[in-house]
């Protein structure tokens, strides 16, 4: 009997997603609640598990396609018979194989479906892979169930490893390899749902809002010194380590409690004020850039908004976030500077009115005490609504958040 397999209920507002790549084949054995298809959402990419054990039956979807909720994607044939499905069709296909004649050794190479034996790549994941010529099958994958994501293509391009599948025999003499002209290959790919509502909230941002980026700069000095003094301590006591977000994200709720119209924004001819801070934190996804919600950052601890992240992070690598991770949000901290930015202006993730970039942290010659010294400086920008937000309040909370890091007692004694 085939069970139909249909779109889910993907969030709230959320009405329609695009088949982002199908998991299964026809034909392919599958367990109950085993991911047979992915979908893009607008925020995130929702695996479909199967409704029954079986065997992967037609597919009516295509990827690429725009499907709604309730649609149908596919079917699945259930029960034993079904599952049986593939081994007697295999048995006619062995005769035929058995009576063709043996193939050449000069048979052609895999297809894309067959390549690096039975992986399946995304586009953005095989457009990498072709760029640099590089054998998949190579490459260790560290998405869900083994897949192949950015990162892993850029870490093996970076460590030279998964060099090319095919490569010039070695006993082709050079001289007869014909010069190799300027490439001038182009491929067009389709933007994935996600990054087209990116692409559209951000300029909707530009449009509506009256942006306008204020920047300060943070001696790093002595958060630096307490976090290698009790790194090992806190990672031993908390099982997470510690990095300088836990200490930008209290910095930050502190600043929005003296500065609420940092943490407002603007409904209809409204000002909505908030008494929780839910920041967002943008974090680095193989689809593109997300931003999972800290809720109530301001009452947890640093251990806590550690954690937070860190469990995004690693949701975000395996494709794991949920609608109810991206949800909300009434500030931003965006850090560009683990990519080495060394100054940028963010823009603001609508309905909020502010966003916090951090920057890289560089040695840089600053006057103390009347002398010039080295310090680890880095960079703060914040950008914001200025309809909502006037410059006295954008400065008085960037120096707020500058003079917490800069003396981490201060956020001891909440001051």
């Amino acid at each position: 009997m085939a069970t139909e397999v249909k779109v889910p209920t993907l969030g709230e507002s959320v009405t329609e997603a695009t088949v982002g790549q199908w998991l299964k084949k026809p034909g392919e054995a599958v367990k109950a609640d085993e991911p047979i298809v992915s979908l893009e959402t607008d925020k995130v990419a929702v695996d479909v598990p199967s409704p029954v054990a079986g065997v992967m039956g037609d597919l009516v979807a295509k990827e690429g396609d725009t499907v709604e909720v309730g649609a149908l994607l596919a079917y699945v044939n259930e029960g034993a018979a079904a599952a049986s499905a593939p081994a007697a069709a295999a048995a006619p296909a062995a005769k035929a194989e058995a009576a063709a004649p043996a193939p050449a050794a000069s048979a052609p190479a895999a297809s894309d479906d067959e390549e690096g034996g039975s992986l399946t790549l995304s586009p953005a994941v095989r457009r990498l892979v072709l760029e640099h010529g590089l054998d998949p099958s190579k490459i260790k994958g560290t998405g869900k169930d083994g897949r192949l994501t950015k990162d892993d293509v850029t870490a093996a391009v970076a460590a030279g490893t998964a060099k090319a599948a095919a490569a010039t025999p070695a006993s082709a003499p050079a001289a007869d390899a014909p010069a190799a002209g300027p490439s001038r290959k182009q491929e067009r790919v389709k933007m994935t749902r996600l990054r087209q509502t990116v692409a559209k909230r951000l300029k909707e941002a530009q449009n509506n809002a009256a942006l306008l980026t204020t920047y300060n700069d943070v001696d790093m000095t002595n958060v630096i010194e307490a976090r290698a003094k009790y790194k090992d301590l806190f990672e031993k006591k908390h099982g997470v380590r510690l990095g300088f977000m836990g200490f930008f994200t209290k910095a930050v709720c502190m600043a929005l409690k003296d500065i609420p119209g940092v943490n407002a924004q603007i409904e209809g001819d409204e000002i909505v004020y908030n008494d929780f801070a839910d920041i967002s934190v943008a974090v680095s996804a193989p689809t593109g850039l997300v931003v999972p919600v800290i809720r109530n950052a301001e009452s947890l601890s640093v251990a806590a908004i550690e954690k937070t992240i860190g469990g995004f992070g690693k949701k975000a690598k395996e494709g794991k976030l949920t609608m109810e991770d991206m949800k909300g949000g009434t500030f931003t901290i965006s850090n560009g500077g683990v990519f080495g930015s060394l100054l940028s202006s963010p823009i603001i993730n609508p309905p909020q009115s502010a966003v916090l970039g951090l920057h890289r942290i560089e040695d840089r010659p600053v006057v103390r005490n009347g002398q010039i010294v080295i310090r680890p400086m880095m960079y703060l920008a914040l950008s914001y609504d200025h309809r909502l937000i006037d410059g006295r309040e954008a400065v008085t909370f960037l120096v707020a958040v500058k003079n917490a890091i800069e003396d981490p007692t201060r956020l001891l004694i909440d001051l």
